[in-house]
C-alpha cells in the first residue's frame, strides 16, 4: 500500500480532493491511503508518507519540502487538476512520481 500525502495551508481545503483521490484509486483498483494535512502537521511526521503533493497554495513551500525530505519524491499539484478536484488526474501524478523516484534510485 502506498501513503499519499497532501500538503496544504490548514488541511481542510483538501479534503474534497482525498475523498475524490479515494473514489479514484477504488476505481482503478490501486491499494494506497491518501491523507490531507497541513504544512505545519507534515512538517512533524513524514513516516510511512512515499509521495507528497503540495496544493498550489503552497506550492512557493516546495523547496523547503524537498530539503526536509529528500527521499520523498514531491511536487505541486497541477492547478487546474486541484481547482476541479479532478482525483483521478492527481492520483496519476502521484504514482509517476513514485515510479519516476524508484527508476532514479
Amino acid at each position: 500500500m502506498k501513503n499519499i500525502l497532501l500538503v496544504c495551508n490548514a488541511g481542510m481545503s483538501t479534503s474534497i480532493l482525498v475523498r475524490n483521490m479515494q473514489n479514484a484509486a477504488k476505481e482503478l483498483g490501486v491499494d494506497c491511503h491518501v491523507e490531507a494535512k497541513s504544512l505545519t502537521a507534515a512538517k512533524k511526521d513524514l513516516s510511512g508518507v512515499d509521495v507528497i503533493l503540495l496544493g498550489p497554495q503552497v506550492g512557493f513551500e516546495l523547496k523547503n519540502v524537498k530539503e526536509m525530505a529528500p527521499s520523498i519524491p514531491s511536487a505541486v499539484i497541477d492547478m487546474k487538476d486541484y481547482g476541479s478536484m479532478d482525483g483521478k488526474k492527481v492520483l496519476r501524478t502521484a504514482y509517476k512520481l513514485m515510479k519516476a523516484a524508484k527508476a532514479q534510485a
